[in-house]
């Protein structure tokens, strides 16, 4: 029977990548390419079958922002599949991110230097909001809403006798100081990037502890220091003209400069060819490049607190459960007030 393999985020940057290295890796597997924004999708589509004119590549609409959206794109996958194989989680924002250019000077012409762009700790700072569900953007994007497609999508991932492997695109940014538990949506700090990705590593502890007795495997991944779209928001065009160079520099010395999209799929497609089972889930998966552009996987210690992070799987538990409410009752008004019209037009 084919793979099934559903990627979030997929239509540019390292799920387009992603996408390209698996079909070249399994031809016959089922690929869903889950975006937010439909017209990119298809164009992304549309190249994927340039290259693999005999793939199947299926289109999902998703916003994992939005509690409505990921529900129904949830009953959608169900109609469609019998199972899933491989659920990447590679959709994220980092809004309006913010430079201390004097911080970054600093650091660039110090021994700092290349922990500075791996990790841009003490570096970037961005500006967060609230989202129509009432729930911070960055959390709901980068960490909620993939935690809500996993608990609708457990009867396709959780099946006797069947693997299926969830696997998270975090970063070198996951910061456990940026972390807290009392505000585990980073309403009142400044790095809600950063602590949502120290999130999702937990988690993915967390769902491993609690589902692969289900046949449900976690793995987290840290796509190096990848110019993306992401990347180069966080500052200004002439800037990365100067610095590029430096940085392919820098990637002489240092493994962690993937650089390209294809790169630093590296972990996401290693991980595609191993066996579930067999993976720690207290590591993270590195996506690695040498000096001379060769690329592979390295395995790395994640620093987690195992009571921690179960505290944090209930706590999203029960927030699941209060915005479930919200949206039923939300619902429930849009209902009464579309009676409560069409009763008037029939007067």
């Amino acid at each position: 029977m084919e793979k099934v393999v559903i990627v979030t985020g997929a239509n540019s940057g390292i799920g387009l990548a992603l996408c390209e290295r698996l079909l070249t890796e399994d031809s016959t597997l089922l690929l869903c390419l889950a975006c937010r924004n439909m017209q990119r999708a298809e164009a992304a589509r549309s190249a994927l079958l340039t290259s693999h004119p005999d793939a199947h590549v299926e289109l999902l609409h998703l916003d994992v922002g939005s509690v409505q959206s990921v529900l129904t794109a949830a009953q959608e996958v169900k109609a469609r599949y019998s199972k899933i194989d491989f659920l990447y989680l590679n959709a994220g924002i980092m809004p309006n991110p913010q430079v201390d250019i004097r911080a970054f000077f600093k650091g660039l012409f110090s021994r700092n230097v290349v922990n500075m762009f791996a990790t841009a700790e003490g570096l970037l700072t961005q500006q967060d909001q609230i989202n129509s569900d009432g729930l911070q953007e960055v959390f709901a994007t980068n960490l909620f809403g993939h935690f809500l497609l996993i608990r609708e999508l457990e009867s396709l991932l959780c099946q006797a006798a069947h693997s299926s492997e969830v696997v998270w695109t975090s970063s070198s940014n996951a910061s456990r100081s940026a972390f807290s538990l009392e505000d585990m949506q980073h309403k009142n700090g400044t790095e809600p990037y950063s602590s949502s990705k120290y999130a999702s590593d937990m988690l993915s502890v967390a769902l491993n502890r609690h589902k692969n007795s289900q046949g449900l495997f976690s793995s987290v991944i840290c796509p190096g220091l990848v110019m993306t779209n992401l990347t180069y928001g966080i500052l200004p065009s002439f800037f990365w003209t100067l610095i590029m160079p430096i940085m392919w520099l820098i990637r002489i010395f240092t493994n962690t400069f993937t650089l390209t999209p294809y790169n630093g799929a590296e972990a996401l497609h290693w991980l595609f060819l191993q066996n579930p089972e067999s993976l720690d889930p207290r590591s993270k998966y590195h996506s690695l490049t040498s000096g001379l552009g060769k690329s592979y996987t390295q395995p790395r210690k994640m620093d987690i607190d195992e009571d921690m992070s179960e505290a944090f799987y209930v706590k999203l538990l029960e927030l699941e459960i209060d915005i479930r409410r919200k949206l039923r009752e939300r619902n429930a008004d849009k209902d009464a007030h579309k009676q409560t019209v069409s009763g008037k037009e029939q007067k």
